[in-house]
C-alpha cells in the first residue's frame, strides 16, 4: 500500500456505528482520477464524507500519503485536502469572493488576515472556472450551477494535494459540465493532484476517470478501469435496467423499442438512420432496418430501438440471403424511409431494396 498517495484499508462506513458498506478498498496516487459510480442511495455520499471525517468511520483506516488522516489535526488536511459537497453553504451576507477566500485560510496566521498573495490566488481561482463576474455576488442569490462552480473555485484556491467532490456536475449545464471537468482533468496532469468523486453521468465517468469504483449493496461490486468497468451487460446489471438499455460504447441510453409487427422500414448506413430510429421511436411506431453491417454506427441504435435488424457481418458484402430476407420484411410494411441514397461496394444490394420501395409505391 505505501506506493499509494491515498488508500484505504478495510474501511467500513455507516451511520450510529451500524456498517452500511465494509472493507472498502480504494487505491489512487497523484496525477489520478478515481469516481464513485452506483444507484441512488448506494452510499457513494457516506463514503466520500467517510474519507474527509464528516462522518465517523465505523472501522478501518484512511492513509494520505502513509499518515492515517485521523491523525491529522484540520490545519495540516485543509492545506492538503479539499472537499466539494452538494450540501448548501450557510453563508449569509458573504459574497462570492468571500467564500472562495475561504479557501485561503489554512494558510493565514490567527487573524485570519489575508494577504495580496491570497487574494491573487483567490482571484486566479475564480478566472480559471470563468466565475470572476460573480466576485461581488450574493453567495446565495446566484444559481446552483454559478454556486457549484464557485465552491470549485475555493477548492481549487485552497492548493489541495487531492480533492473529493460529491457530484460536482449535477446542477450544471452542459458547456459548465465540460468546462468544470476539463479544468479538473488539468489539474490532476499539470499539478498532479489526485481527484475522488462521485458522478451521476456514466458518459462523462468513462471518459474522465482513472479508476471506476462501483457501489453496490452494502459492498463495492468491482473496482477498475473505465474499460474493465463500462459494458452494456454491466451496467445494466448494475442499476437493474429493466427499461431501455445501455450502451457502453456510446455511453448513452436509449429507451424501449415500440411494441408490435414493423410498419416502417428504414435503409440506412454510416450514421443516417440515428435520427430517424429515434424519431419512429417517440412516435410509438414498431420499425425494421436493414441491411446494417455490425460494425456501422446505426446498427448499435437500432438494435436497441427496432424490433426487427437485418445485419451483415463487419466488411463482407451484402449477401444475397439478407438481401432476400430484408426484402420480405420491406414488402410487409406499410412504407420504407430512405435515409441514404449512396451506396458503396459492401452495401450495394441495399440499392435494390430502395427500387422496391418504388416499385411497390411506398417510399417516402
Amino acid at each position: 500500500m505505501e506506493n499509494y498517495f491515498v488508500y484505504t484499508d478495510h474501511m467500513t462506513v455507516g451511520y450510529d456505528g451500524k456498517p452500511l458498506i465494509r472493507d472498502i478498498e480504494i487505491r489512487l496516487n497523484k496525477g489520478q482520477i478515481l469516481t464513485l459510480i452506483g444507484p441512488n442511495g448506494a452510499g457513494k455520499s457516506t463514503i466520500l464524507k467517510s474519507m474527509t471525517r464528516q462522518l465517523r468511520l465505523v472501522g478501518g483506516t484512511v492513509y494520505l500519503d502513509r499518515d492515517p488522516m485521523q491523525n491529522l489535526s484540520n490545519k495540516e488536511l485543509s492545506k492538503r485536502l479539499s472537499v466539494v459537497m452538494t450540501e448548501r453553504m450557510h453563508s449569509d451576507l458573504m459574497t462570492c469572493e468571500d467564500i472562495v477566500a475561504t479557501g485561503r485560510y489554512p494558510y493565514t496566521g490567527t487573524l485570519g488576515i489575508l494577504q495580496p498573495e491570497d487574494w491573487e490566488k483567490v482571484h486566479q481561482a475564480m478566472e480559471m472556472v470563468h466565475a470572476l463576474d460573480l466576485a461581488d455576488r450574493d453567495f446565495t442569490a446566484i444559481s446552483d450551477g454559478q454556486r457549484q462552480r464557485i465552491l470549485l473555485a475555493r477548492a481549487i484556491c485552497q492548493e489541495p494535494e487531492i480533492i473529493i467532490l460529491d457530484e460536482p456536475t449535477s446542477f450544471l449545464d452542459i458547456r459548465h459540465k465540460l468546462e468544470l471537468l476539463t479544468i479538473l482533468k488539468r489539474m490532476v496532469l499539470e499539478n498532479q493532484m489526485a481527484v475522488i468523486m462521485s458522478l451521476h453521468e456514466l458518459d462523462l465517468a468513462q471518459k474522465i476517470s482513472d479508476f471506476v469504483v462501483c457501489v453496490h449493496g452494502d459492498t463495492i461490486d468491482r473496482y477498475g478501469t473505465p474499460e474493465e468497468i463500462f459494458t452494456s451487460e454491466y451496467i445494466r446489471e448494475l442499476y437493474g435496467v429493466t427499461n431501455g438499455s445501455y450502451n457502453a460504447d456510446f455511453g448513452c441510453l436509449e429507451m424501449e423499442p415500440a411494441k408490435g409487427k414493423p410498419q416502417v422500414f428504414v435503409i440506412a448506413g454510416n450514421g443516417s438512420g440515428i435520427p430517424v430510429f429515434r424519431k419512429l421511436q417517440r412516435q410509438g411506431v414498431p420499425f425494421a432496418a436493414g441491411v446494417l453491417h455490425r460494425n456501422d454506427i446505426d446498427f448499435e441504435v437500432a438494435k436497441a430501438l427496432a424490433v426487427q435488424v437485418i445485419a451483415e457481418e463487419a466488411f463482407e458484402a451484402v449477401s444475397e440471403e439478407h438481401f432476400s430476407q430484408a426484402l420480405q420484411v420491406l414488402r410487409e410494411c406499410r412504407r420504407v424511409i430512405a435515409c441514404t441514397r449512396e451506396f458503396g461496394t459492401m452495401n450495394e444490394r441495399n440499392r435494390g431494396l430502395l427500387q422496391e420501395a418504388e416499385r411497390l409505391g411506398i417510399l417516402e
